[in-house]
């Protein structure tokens, strides 16, 4: 975040924007059709500020992050004003017992047949780069920020942006 945060402090604003929107764009990349993105469920952001996911060991973002495991992750929060770039470094964990402390009843949408399924894996993003927007202000206030700034004739003041230190 800014020079003037601990890393704790760095660390605590980032899993709290992660937790808060809990959805993030998963983009991987392949030599052969570049860039794919999808929608990945947050299972957790650990102490050291890697974030989890499940998946299914088949999928193509398995098999992209098997040539190229450089990937990037986009949280949002449209209705908050907030928004987290991530660029990271990711792989493919066969850890059962960590899926047991990470498994809530909604991977089960995905996965039928549970921690028994023998597709279910985890994927395991260290983040190497963050970045955030922050304008933390109401709809309402937004709005009125960007009109007040187009009858001025000023440039928008998006709010706060900066590297978030991990």
């Amino acid at each position: 975040m800014s020079s003037d945060w601990s890393k704790t402090e760095s660390l605590k604003y980032f899993k709290d924007k992660v937790n808060e929107v809990k959805t993030a764009m998963l983009t991987t990349y392949n030599s052969e059709n570049g860039f794919s993105s999808r929608p990945m469920g947050t299972a957790d952001v650990d102490e050291e500020g890697n974030i989890w996911f499940f998946t299914n060991e088949y999928s193509p973002k398995v098999s992209e992050i098997s040539v190229e495991n450089t990937v990037s992750l986009t949280y949002s929060d449209i209705k908050n004003h907030t928004y987290l770039s991530v660029v990271a470094e990711a792989e493919i964990v066969d850890d059962r017992e960590k899926m047991k402390t990470l498994w809530n009843p909604f991977i089960q949408a995905f996965f039928p047949k549970g921690l028994d399924d023998p597709k279910l894996t985890l994927l395991k993003v260290t983040p190497t780069d963050a970045e955030y927007w922050d304008s933390s202000s109401s709809s309402m206030v937004v709005l009125f920020n960007m009109l007040k700034a187009v009858v001025q004739g000023k440039q928008y003041d998006e709010g706060k942006h900066g590297k978030i230190d991990l």
